[in-house]
Formats: C-alpha cells, sequence, structure tokens
C-alpha cells in the first residue's frame, strides 16, 4: 500500500467563492479578475512603455511641432497625427501580446495512468507487475512521428512544439520564447501579436529618426548654415537620431530574424534547440503557406477560463491495477513538493514493514520508537498511528505477493532489517541513531 499523507482537511464551502485565477498554480500576475494574464515579471512592461513613449513625446514636442510651420497645415499636422496613432497603435498591440493567455495548457490534477513495465508477468504467480511512467512517448500527427516528453510540473504529455517555461511555470503550445521587455511567454495565442509589435516598433523608429533629419536639414537651409551648426541647434534632434539608431538595430534585427523564422514554420526554441537547418523540418509548409499560417489562420481559443468557478473534486475510490493495489493520491509527490510539503515517504526516510512466518510462528516487526514520534511530522505521526497495525510497503513498490501462506519481501527491505538487526546486536540490543528496533514476540 502506497503511504501519502492525509489531505488538508477544509470547510466544504471555503472554495465555493474562489476563481480560477485565484487557485493559478503558475506565477503569473491577473488583472481585473482574472480578465488580463501577465507574466511574473509584468513590471518590465512599464520599462517598455516608457521607451516608447517619452521619445515620442520628446518628437512631437521638439520637431513635429515646428515642422508643422514649415509644412502646409495638411502636410504639418499629419506628421504629428501619424506619430501619434502610431505610437497608439503600437502600445496597443504590446498590450495584447503581454496581457493574454500565449496559450497555456491546463495542468492536471492527478498523473496519467502508468504502464506496466513488463506485461508478460504472470500476476497469479504472487508477483504484481512493476508500473512506469515513461518519460519519452512517440506520437504521430499527419504521418510524422513525433516524441513527446513527460512533464512532471503539469503531469501531463507535452503536445508537439510544446515546452514547459521556467519562469511562467506554464507548460506553452508553440513556444517560442519568454520576452522580458513584455513580460509574457511568446507561444501560439500571442506569437502574431508579438511580431506585429515588434515590426511597428521598427516603423515607428524609421520615422522618427527621418523626420529629425528632415528638421536639421530644414534649419540648414532656413539660416545657411553648416549641418553641425545645425545639429547644434536642436539638440533634441541629435538625442533622437542616437537613440533611434541604436533601437533600429535591436527592433531591426529582432523582426529580420522572426521573418526568417515565419518563412521556415519555426520558432526560437525549435532554432536554437534543433537546428532544422541540419535536418528536414517536418513542420515547414512552404514559404506562403507558412505566413499564412502566422497571420490569416484563426487564433484558437484559451484552454483555461480563469474567471469560472473553482469545483472541489470529489475523492477517487482506490482501484486495482494488474492485481496490485493502487492509491488514488499515487503520484502526488510533485505537487506536495511544489505545494512546500513533504512527503510521507520523504520525512520518515524508510518504510515499517511487518513479516510473518507461519512456519516458525515468530513475528518480526521495524518499529519507530515511541519517544521519536514527537519529533514527526503531524502527517507523519498521523500515518504511523494508521499502519502501525497493518503491514506497509515501501512507497515506489508493489511486488509483494502472498505466497505460500507468507509474505515476500523486496530485497531493499530485507537488507534493510538485516542492517537494523546488526547495529542492535552491537548496540545492546537497539539502535538510537536510526530509530528503528526489532523483536521477537511468541505466537
Amino acid at each position: 500500500m502506497y503511504v501519502v499523507p492525509p489531505p488538508p482537511r477544509s470547510d466544504s464551502g471555503s472554495n465555493s467563492d474562489l476563481r480560477v485565477y485565484q487557485t493559478w498554480k503558475g506565477t503569473n500576475k491577473f488583472f481585473l479578475q482574472g480578465r488580463f494574464v501577465f507574466g511574473p515579471d509584468v513590471r518590465s512592461l512599464a520599462l517598455t512603455i516608457c521607451l516608447i513613449a517619452v521619445p515620442v513625446t520628446i518628437f512631437c514636442i521638439f520637431i513635429a511641432r515646428k515642422l508643422m510651420d514649415d509644412f502646409s497645415d495638411s502636410w504639418g499636422v499629419s506628421i504629428v497625427s501619424v506619430a501619434v496613432v502610431f505610437t497608439i497603435y503600437d502600445l496597443i498591440l504590446l498590450l495584447l501580446t503581454s496581457g493574454r493567455d500565449p496559450g497555456i495548457i491546463p495542468r492536471n490534477a492527478h498523473p496519467p495512468e502508468p504502464e506496466p513495465l513488463d506485461s508478460n508477468v504472470d500476476a497469479g504467480a504472487g508477483q504484481t507487475p512493476q508500473l512506469r511512467l515513461p518519460r519519452i512517448k512517440e506520437v504521430e500527427v499527419n504521418g510524422i512521428t513525433f516524441k513527446v516528453k513527460y512533464c512532471d510540473t503539469c503531469m501531463l504529455y507535452r503536445p508537439p512544439r510544446c515546452s514547459h517555461c521556467s519562469i511562467c511555470n506554464n507548460c506553452v503550445e508553440k513556444f517560442d520564447h519568454h520576452c522580458p521587455w513584455v513580460g509574457q511567454c511568446i507561444g501560439r495565442r500571442n506569437y502574431r501579436f508579438f511580431f506585429m509589435f515588434v515590426f511597428s516598433t521598427t516603423l515607428l523608429c524609421i520615422y522618427v529618426f527621418a523626420f529629425c533629419w528632415v528638421y536639421i536639414r530644414k534649419i540648414t537651409e532656413s539660416e545657411h548654415t553648416t549641418i553641425w551648426k545645425a545639429m547644434l541647434k536642436t539638440p533634441a534632434s541629435i538625442v533622437l537620431i542616437i537613440y533611434t539608431f541604436i533601437s533600429m538595430w535591436f527592433v531591426g534585427g529582432l523582426t529580420a530574424f522572426h521573418l526568417y523564422l515565419i518563412s521556415t514554420n519555426q520558432t526560437t526554441y525549435e532554432n536554437f534547440r534543433y537546428r532544422y537547418d541540419r535536418r528536414s523540418n517536418p513542420h515547414n509548409k512552404g514559404v506562403v503557406n507558412n505566413f499564412k499560417e502566422t497571420f490569416c489562420s484563426a487564433i484558437p481559443p484559451s484552454k483555461n477560463d480563469f474567471r469560472a468557478m473553482v469545483h472541489r473534486e470529489p475523492p477517487l475510490p482506490p482501484r486495482s491495477v494488474a492485481g496490485g493495489f493502487m492509491s488514488p493520491n499515487m503520484g502526488k509527490a510533485n505537487d506536495d513538493i511544489e505545494m512546500g510539503r513533504k512527503a510521507v515517504w520523504a520525512d520518515m526516510g524508510s518504510a515499517m514493514s511487518e513479516h510473518g512466518d507461519g512456519k516458525h510462528g515468530n513475528n518480526e516487526r521495524l518499529h519507530v520508537k515511541d519517544g521519536e514520534l514527537g519529533e514527526l511530522s503531524p502527517d507523519v505521526r498521523t500515518t504511523v498511528d494508521e499502519q502501525s497495525d497493518r503491514p506497509s510497503m515501501h512507497p515506489r513498490r508493489s511486488s509483494w505477493g502472498r505466497k505460500s501462506g507468507s509474505w515476500d519481501m523486496s530485497p531493499e527491505v530485507m537488507a534493510l532489517a538485516a542492517r537494523v538487526g546488526e547495529q542492535n546486536q552491537n548496540g545492546g540490543g537497539s539502535s538510537s541513531g536510526s530509530g528503528l528496533v526489532t523483536e521477537n514476540r511468541p505466537t
């Protein structure tokens, strides 16, 4: 039997008023009651907005406003209008990229069913097949075989092109990368807006850069002076020219790189990890179809309803698997670790077992000293009290079976019992370091 800590007790209505975003296990930040979902580094979004809005504001006040006097009324107003509208459009794309679900795959409440390690083992012979959960599986999609990995955190097999983001602590569909500038993962549901944001930022930099030079040229022609003296008369233009020139190399290079990724139907993660240039890319559909898939296909709906109410799951009944008992809480050790709790077998250090032999009429039992129960955690004490009169098994072994009127113990437990017996003989029948003693009781 698998020894697990008892679930925390709570009132029946404690979660009745909670929503999904309030009990979310990832590191995301939610605003407006779950309507907007951001990454844990959402504060960087304010810096990105300032890097866009402040230069444009300086441009409109010191450059575009003075250019309105040099051009006709329609052209002068259009210079300011285009800059303002283009900036608002750019910020909207930024919020669409950062404030929406990038394609998070919901976590499983329980791990998938484990598979028998050896299906040829005869369960009637008194042995239970050892269960295992394969780390990698092969699935076939559209005639192409992909290897999918098991995620211990989300307790699921990741679909093809899915990866787990260590920053957001979520599995994301078609994971591209985690962008610190937008404070969000880039995945299937927001990659289109991310590229449009980077591309529009590049165009905005070119726009400001060009009209700063136009303004310097106007000063040179109106005052009949050199270009260097004209630049000294408008220091705002010099600052903006340097700033936009550096920014164009950054966002412009990023735009060119993602144009290459879109044309070959790759993600940033795949490009750095798999190097499809050396082998055929199974996702490549041609340049035209790749661009259609990115910009013209419908964005899939989110798999998460963050505003939905949390429903309490009823406890699962124990089930028998291949002749062996499986606890409904099997596989929850990872969840316990994430929530800051320790599993019972980690606290106990070793399993307690009771071995009875009908031929000799003697019972040998390994147990914890009564004086050391106070040092254990409450969960461990509860489990020890409940299991004191029942045989226990190692949490990761289920190969014990009733055979010929006796219990067959695993080699690990037999070796542990032998070591404890030797320590007891050397130390006068007890060992204070291990906390385990053996005793023989006549039947």
